[in-house]
């Protein structure tokens, strides 16, 4: 008699390996457009894992800052030709998690590869500023330097082009990463951090810890040694991280929801304008930040 095959469950990465959750529980993942497919079991996660994963993070950056940039920049040049090699494949995995249509998910990794390429380039382009100093025989200038770990807490609606726009930049500055994917979408970010690893960056310079805002996105806004937040996602939640945040200084980077508008002016190419309203507004089914839920058009049009 034939027993179905059992879910794969994908685990935390912490450290450079993949492991259980300390809660030992784990939540579904299945396809919205057929709850009956099941993509996957993700672990659930526990303030114990982001302590884990902040410590292994914390011992990695000792050495990773000193990596020289145009060498960290080799690692994500590598990533980024992994991800245009695997596109389709993580396209229709991401179709399959949280429902975009395939054209649009092709378009959310093409800018996690774009954003990897970019970023790899500017591990030669990490300029100070030199500037004339008031006092003579002095000479002032700026150096860029990493911060150290970096807490990232991702949304849903773009699975991997916005974990690569917040990694990425950490990551050829010198700066490690803990990052939490949104609960309804984490196997793309799996998929990030797979190929991060496959293009050799160090144990414990990435690690991910999948589960709930409440258990996993709060205590690691509020981690002593996470010292960088970057988080997208509701003004609600925003607003809890802003408040998190504030009692230690971290720096912390919020995008959350907007009021945007859409403006044509009397000289408009109204063509172009008609096409770009009813992008802006439904593109992705209008489930961004960025999305156009105003248009204002000048008297005379």
């Amino acid at each position: 008699m034939a027993t179905a095959a059992a879910p794969r469950v994908y685990k935390n990465f912490i450290n450079g390996e993949w492991v259980d959750s300390r809660g030992g529980s784990a939540h579904e993942n299945r396809n919205p457009a057929n709850t009956d497919e099941l993509v996957g079991m993700f672990v659930s996660s526990t303030s114990e894992d982001v302590d884990s994963a902040v410590d292994a993070a914390a011992a990695a950056y000792k050495k990773w800052r000193l990596v020289p940039a145009p060498k960290r920049a080799e690692i994500l040049f590598r990533a980024a030709e992994l991800l245009l090699r695997r596109k389709e494949d993580f396209s229709k995995d991401m179709t399959r998690e949280m429902g975009k249509v395939l054209a649009e998910a092709r378009g959310d990794v093409q800018e996690a590869i774009d954003m990897t390429y970019y970023m790899a380039g500017e591990g030669r382009r990490l300029f100070g500023q030199t500037t004339p100093s008031e006092l003579p025989n002095k000479f002032a200038m700026s150096v860029r330097q990493s911060i150290g770990v970096c807490g990232m807490i991702t949304p849903w609606n773009f699975p991997m082009a916005i974990p690569s726009w917040k990694m990425m930049p950490a990551l050829i500055c010198g700066n490690t990463v803990v990052i939490k994917p949104a609960e309804d979408t984490p196997l793309s970010v799996y998929h990030l951090v797979q190929v991060l690893t496959e293009a050799g960056v160090p144990e414990g310079v990435v690690n991910l810890v999948s589960g709930s805002g409440s258990n996993v996105g709060a205590p690691l806004s509020k981690h002593l040694d996470v010292p960088v937040v970057s988080f997208t996602g509701s003004t609600a939640v925003g607003r809890l991280i802003a408040q998190a945040c504030a009692p230690d200084f971290k720096h912390c980077s919020l995008e959350m929801g907007g009021k945007n508008i859409i403006i044509v002016m009397d000289d408009a190419n109204l063509d172009l304008a008609v096409d770009g309203a009813i992008w802006g507004g439904f593109g992705t089914t209008g489930q961004r930040c960025t999305a156009a839920s105003r248009v204002a058009v000048h008297k005379s049009v």
